[in-house]
């Protein structure tokens, strides 16, 4: 049972890691509009892929750094030294087909700003450029994929983006708030509620 003084959180989060906290109170779900924060967002969730979100979290200032602060335009033009560079780095998941897939999703994010005007504009329609707000009341009610992420990931395979899956896209769409997936009981599902 809480204390009176106790925030209710998301049962996810780890209350023994202070970062884990600190993403959930303060990024997870807040509606994200920035071309290079979804850049980022759509990078991580696909070196997520097959591990732990918390394992690239912690990874995530080497990224920054390792990555141009995941500028779009500097990361299309890697070439095969710089792959090299990257994989020689501890700092961040060393696997080849991801970091391969960061540069070509680059290159295909910069082709998706051309036709859209921007990132922005082109993924916000898949949720009619407003967040699905669920109500979930218990831990089974959280889903790995949605018809929207569904969507979204046979559009960006058809343009040519690498691990975007449909968990991938639902991942991607949680943490940069186009679905609002904070608890019924989560502190920051009112306060997010109130930023549209």
């Amino acid at each position: 049972m809480k204390k009176a003084h106790e925030v209710c959180r998301c049962g996810w989060v780890d209350l023994s890691k202070p970062d884990y906290i600190d993403y959930h109170d303060k990024e997870w779900g807040v509606p994200v509009h920035d071309d290079r924060i979804l850049f980022e967002f759509l990078t991580l969730e696909a070196a997520q892929a097959g591990l732990s979100w918390y394992t690239v979290l912690r990874k995530r200032e080497n990224y920054r750094k390792l990555f141009d602060g995941f500028d779009p335009r500097k990361i299309a033009g890697y070439d095969d030294l710089k792959i090299e560079q990257l994989l020689g780095d501890a700092g961040i998941i060393r696997d080849r087909a991801k970091v391969v897939a960061a540069i070509n999703n680059a290159q295909k994010f910069l082709e998706v700003q051309q036709q859209f005007g921007s990132f922005d504009a082109y993924i916000w329609q898949f949720v009619e450029g407003k967040p699905i707000v669920n109500e979930i009341r218990s831990p089974q009610d959280y889903r790995a994929t949605s018809p929207e992420s569904d969507a979204l990931s046979r559009d960006l395979r058809q343009r040519g983006f690498k691990f975007v899956g449909s968990t991938i896209c639902y991942a991607h769409m949680q943490a940069t708030g186009m679905v609002n997936d904070h608890a019924m009981d989560c502190f920051r599902r009112e306060e997010i509620l109130a930023m549209r």
